[in-house]
């Protein structure tokens, strides 16, 4: 099992920037595939971006390919999503996700986060 806990969620204006990091428990961290989603007040969830298993392959939403940039450290158990140019749009929380598959399904992940508020004001 994999317990994931979000930190790094904020209030910050168009245009800034934001790094959410996601800490994962257990000696198993590398065998997952780890995803971002968000989820936004009366929205349903949505896949934000995902990395495999070594870390060689990412996938992107359309919504943030290019301004978000997803990378793991399996060393340290840790997945990052760094934001960048960031708009009001990306207002949700924003939950990281261990699963099988790198798919933009939330079905395919098995554990989650609490997930962190990330706020962009225009």
């Amino acid at each position: 099992q994999v317990q994931l806990v979000e930190s790094g969620g904020g209030l910050l204006q168009a245009g800034g920037s934001l790094r959410l990091s996601c800490a994962a428990s257990g000696r198993t961290f590398s065998r997952y595939v780890m995803g971002w989603f968000r989820q936004a007040p009366g929205k349903q969830r949505e896949f934000v971006a995902a990395i495999s298993r070594s870390g060689g392959s990412t996938y992107y939403a359309d919504s943030v390919n290019g301004r978000f940039t997803i990378s793991r450290d399996n060393a340290k158990n840790t997945v990052l999503l760094q934001m960048n140019s960031l708009k009001p749009e990306d207002t949700a929380v924003y939950y990281c996700a261990a699963g099988r598959l790198a798919s933009t399904s939330p079905n395919y992940y098995d554990y989650w986060g609490q997930g962190t508020q990330v706020t962009v004001s225009s």
